[in-house]
C-alpha cells in the first residue's frame, strides 16, 4: 500500500458521504456510507469476495465528499455513478427511455402519438410508460380497432376541405380534413379514448352498445353485427388484464435472480389496478452482489427524469438503512407521496414471488442464448480465422464504408465487432478532410491513415502513463480490417496502413458477388459457401458499417439542406437565424413550427414567418 493511501485511510472521517475509489487517475468505483471512516477500511482489511478483492487490488487512491445526511449520500452516490459509470458499480444496462402515447389536448382534432419523454409542463395527456416497442404497438393497434381517431400529421383545420384518405374509406378516420366530423364530435370520440387508456371499457362497451342497437334499428344488420363482434373484441380484451387489486393501485413490483455470474432483475407495472406488463434488466457481473444491493443500485438508476414512479413500489429485499432513505429520494423524484416496502405476507408477497419467478425465467432464458450466441459467434470467427488464414481468431473485427453523394460531403464509417457482435460505444465517423470529389479509394486510404495514426500515437501516451492499452478509444487495434469494396478499394487501404508502420490482416466484400479478396490477389478471389457463419458474419459486419455510415451522411445532408433554405429567406440574417435555432434547438424544428410559434422569436414578424412556411420541405 502507498504511502498516500495509507495516511488517507489514517484520516478517515466520522461522517456521511460518497467514496470514490481511483486507478492511476481513473476512476473505478463509487459508494456510500452512513459512516465512511468505518466503511473505506473496511475495504482495506479482511476477506472479500473476488470482485470486491479485484477492484481494491487495483486501488492506488480515493477522495471523499462529506455530507449532511445518508440521504444526501445517497442522492450524490446516484449522480456518480451515472456521470462516470465505473466498471465496478452494478450498473443498469438497459438504458433505454420506455415510450408513452400522447395526446395533445390544446390541438382542434387531437392524434394518438408516440412520446420518448413525459413533459408535465406541455398540457398533453400521457399513458405509460409501455414496457418496448411491442406493447405500444399493441396498444395503438386496439385503439384504432374502436376509434376512428386520425393518423395523419395535417395541421388542422385546413383552409378548404381536402378530399379524404383511404382511412376514412375503411371506417379508420371520421376525415376532420374534409369537414366530415365537428370539433365537438371528434372530442367526445376523444373522451372515449382517453377513458379506454385510462383502463375503463365501459364508456366504450356503452357507446359500441349504442350503435349497435342503433345500427339495427335501422336495419343495417351487417353494421350491427360487426359493433357486436367488436363490444366481444374488448370484454376479452379487458378480461386478459389481471386484476390486483382496486382500481386505483399504482405499484411497480421488483425481484432479482441470481446466478455465478449475472443478475436479473424483473420488475413489474401495476396501473389502475391491473398488470400492465413487465420486463426483465440484465446486471452484468454482479451476480456475486447481494440482491438488496443489487435492488438498490438499480432503484436509483431506473427511476430517473424519463420514468414515471408510481405511488407504491414492492420490493423482494433491502436493507433497513436503505429502505427510508431510497423512499425518500424517490418521494423527491417524483415530487409527491411514494411508498417503498419489503412485505412480509398476504397478496403482496404473493406479487413479489411472481416477479421473482419472472425473473428466475428470465435469467434462465440469458443464460441459454449467451450460450447459444457464443458458440454461434465463436464458431463464426473460428471458420473466417481458417478461411483467411489469419494467424489468431479475429476477436476485434473493424469494418470500414465510405458514404457520399456525387462527391459531396464524404464521410467514412467505422464499426468495431468484438467477440463477433457489435460494439456500438467503439463506432466513429470520420469526414474525409484531404479528398475533393468522388474518389473512394483515397477517401479509404484517408481514414485509414487517421484511425491507424491515432490509435498508436494514442498507444504511446497510454503507455507512457502507465494506463491500460485495451481501455483507450482507439489504442486497441484491430485483429483484422474489413473494406467494404473489392480490390482497389483494399490496395489503397493496405498501402495506408504500410505507411503507418502497421500490418494487420485486411481483406475487402465485394457486394454484387459477395466476394472476399485479400492484398495483393485481384484476379483469385475466395467464395464462401452461403450458409457459412463466417460469411453471415462478415456480412453482418459490412451491412453494418454501411447503415451506419449511410444514416450519419443522410442527417448531414438533411440538416446541410434546411440551413442552406433558410439562408434563402430573404430577411433572415445569421442574427435572426442563431435566435431561431436557440429557440427551437434545431432547423428542423423552425420549419415544422406555425406561424403563430414562429412570431414568439424576438425579431421574427408576421411577414417573415409566412416566408419560412412557404419553403418547407
Amino acid at each position: 500500500m502507498n504511502p498516500t493511501l495509507q495516511y488517507k485511510i489514517k484520516m478517515l472521517p466520522d461522517s456521511p458521504g460518497c467514496y470514490i475509489m481511483k486507478s492511476r487517475g481513473e476512476i473505478i468505483y463509487v459508494g456510500k456510507a452512513v459512516n465512511l471512516k468505518n466503511r473505506v477500511r473496511s475495504y482495506f482489511h479482511g476477506a472479500h469476495t473476488p470482485k470486491v478483492a479485484a477492484m481494491v487490488s487495483r486501488v492506488d487512491d480515493f477522495d471523499l465528499m462529506l455530507c449532511q445526511t445518508n440521504f444526501e449520500a445517497l442522492t450524490l452516490e446516484c449522480n456518480l455513478i451515472k456521470k462516470h459509470r465505473p466498471f465496478y458499480n452494478i450498473l443498469l444496462k438497459d438504458d433505454k427511455h420506455y415510450p408513452y402515447l400522447r395526446i395533445d389536448l390544446s390541438e382542434p382534432f387531437p392524434r394518438l402519438t408516440l412520446a420518448r419523454r413525459m413533459d408535465q409542463r406541455d398540457g398533453a395527456k400521457y399513458f405509460g410508460p409501455y414496457i418496448g416497442a411491442t406493447a405500444v404497438r399493441q396498444v395503438v393497434d386496439e385503439v384504432r380497432r374502436f376509434f376512428p381517431l386520425r393518423t395523419c400529421n395535417l395541421n388542422l383545420p385546413l383552409k378548404s376541405p381536402r378530399r379524404p384518405c383511404m382511412n376514412h374509406q375503411i371506417g379508420r378516420c371520421k376525415a376532420p380534413c374534409a369537414g366530415l366530423i365537428s370539433q365537438e364530435e371528434y372530442r367526445a370520440i376523444l373522451d372515449k379514448v382517453i377513458s379506454f387508456l385510462s383502463g375503463d371499457s365501459r364508456e366504450l362497451i356503452k357507446y359500441l352498445t349504442d350503435e349497435m342497437m342503433a345500427a339495427a334499428m335501422r336495419l343495417e344488420y351487417e353494421n350491427a353485427a360487426l359493433l357486436r363482434d367488436k363490444i366481444t373484441d374488448v370484454k376479452q380484451l379487458m378480461e386478459e388484464q389481471h386484476a390486483i387489486q382496486t382500481r386505483d393501485v399504482e405499484q411497480d413490483i421488483l425481484a432479482v435472480a441470481r446466478d455465478e455470474r449475472d443478475a436479473m432483475v424483473q420488475l413489474t407495472h401495476i396501473r389502475a389496478g391491473r398488470m400492465e406488463g413487465g420486463r426483465s434488466f440484465l446486471m452484468e457481473n454482479s451476480g456475486d452482489e447481494e440482491p438488496a444491493d443489487i435492488l438498490a443500485n438499480f432503484i436509483t438508476q431506473y427511476y430517473d427524469d424519463e420514468h414515471l414512479i408510481p405511488r407504491n413500489v414492492l420490493v423482494q429485499t433491502l436493507s433497513e438503512d436503505a429502505l427510508e432513505p431510497l423512499e425518500s429520494w424517490l418521494r423527491e423524484r417524483r415530487a409527491g407521496a411514494v411508498t417503498l416496502a419489503v412485505p412480509q405476507r398476504g397478496d403482496k408477497v404473493d406479487l413479489v414471488k411472481i416477479a421473482l419467478k419472472n425473473a428466475e425465467d428470465a435469467l434462465e432464458k440469458h443464460r441459454q442464448s449467451a450460450a447459444v450466441r457464443d458458440l454461434r459467434t465463436r464458431q463464426a470467427m473460428l471458420a473466417l480465422q481458417k478461411e483467411l488464414n489469419l494467424p489468431k481468431m479475429p476477436l476485434r473485427i473493424e469494418g470500414y464504408d465510405i458514404s457520399n453523394t456525387m462527391g459531396q460531403q464524404s464521410v467514412a464509417a467505422m464499426v468495431v465487432f468484438e467477440n463477433g457482435m457489435p460494439a456500438k460505444k467503439a463506432y466513429r465517423i470520420f469526414r474525409i478532410k484531404t479528398v475533393e470529389g468522388a474518389n473512394d479509394f483515397a477517401s479509404m486510404a484517408e481514414v485509414i491513415t487517421r484511425r491507424l495514426t491515432h490509435g498508436l500515437e494514442e498507444r504511446k501516451e497510454r503507455e507512457a502513463a502507465g494506463l491500460p492499452v485495451e481501455e483507450g478509444s482507439f489504442s486497441k487495434l484491430p485483429d483484422v480490417i474489413l473494406i467494404d469494396g473489392g480490390p482497389q478499394q483494399v490496395a489503397f487501404a493496405q498501402q495506408a496502413m504500410h505507411e503507418c508502420g502497421l500490418h494487420i490482416p485486411m481483406f475487402g466484400l465485394a457486394e454484387k458477388n459477395e466476394e472476399i479478396y485479400l492484398p495483393g490477389r485481384p484476379d483469385d478471389p475466395i467464395v464462401l459457401d452461403r450458409r457459412s457463419n463466417a460469411l453471415h458474419l462478415v456480412q453482418f459486419v459490412r451491412d453494418e458499417a454501411h447503415r451506419f455510415g449511410i444514416t450519419h451522411h443522410r442527417a448531414l445532408r438533411g440538416k446541410s439542406q434546411l440551413k442552406s433554405r433558410l439562408n434563402e429567406i430573404e430577411g433572415i440574417g445569421p442574427k435572426k437565424q442563431t435566435a431561431l435555432i436557440k429557440h427551437f434547438r434545431s432547423v428542423k424544428a423552425i420549419f415544422e413550427a406555425s406561424k403563430e410559434e414562429l412570431m414568439q422569436v424576438e425579431g421574427i414578424s408576421e411577414k417573415l414567418a409566412e416566408r419560412i412556411q412557404g419553403l418547407r420541405p
